[in-house]
């Protein structure tokens, strides 16, 4: 997968609908935050979604899964604590460690929020003619295999974030999956 496309303006043209799509799936996630809970914010939103595709994790983990420095992470806790989405709690394993884990109320926001833009989603791949559903699922697969290469994660301009693309994903889509060892 090394090949670079030989003809330069379909690259472009694949680059431009890629950060189409991703615009178009930012304003899904807005609009479905907006009819659920108009208060939350979009990284918010996203510390919930982490802890939904996590599960109990300690803030540095919370952090890393959100590419920001714990301090950032830590205030945005504390405000979905404050809305009785989010848990603190001492862990047993080591007291001097805190785990954050949803609560049911968070738990069933991220649902809620999941189910709408999947209904959204569901509207739009909907309206694609069956040859283009085929086409468009063959190549979302392609693009999230190559962004799993090792020399692509963390490549982001923070420079941080989850090891794993597909985690993202996984996350944002509600999927639970085996937590992996870094290497």
């Amino acid at each position: 997968m090394d090949e670079q496309p030989e003809d330069g303006g379909l690259a472009e043209e694949l680059i431009a609908s890629v950060m189409a799509a991703s615009r178009l799936l930012v304003a899904i996630s807005a609009r479905a935050l907006a009819s659920i809970d108009e208060t939350l914010t979009l990284t918010q939103l996203r510390a919930l979604m982490v802890l939904d595709g996590c599960g109990p994790v300690k803030l540095a983990e919370l952090a890393a899964g959100l590419g920001v420095n714990p301090s950032t992470a830590l205030r945005t806790v504390a405000r979905l604590e404050s809305r009785g989405l989010v848990d603190r709690q001492v862990n047993p394993d080591s007291r001097r460690e805190v785990v954050l884990r949803l609560t049911d109320g968070g738990a069933e926001l991220v649902a809620r929020v999941l189910e709408y833009r999947r209904g959204e989603i569901a509207v739009l791949v909907g309206r694609l003619p069956a040859a283009e559903r085929a086409g468009l699922a063959r190549g979302l697969r392609a693009l999230g295999a190559v962004a799993d290469e090792p020399d692509l994660r963390g490549a982001g301009l923070s420079g941080s974030g989850p090891a794993r693309f597909s985690d993202v994903l996984a996350a944002a889509s509600g999927e639970v999956r085996p937590r992996r060892r870094a290497r």
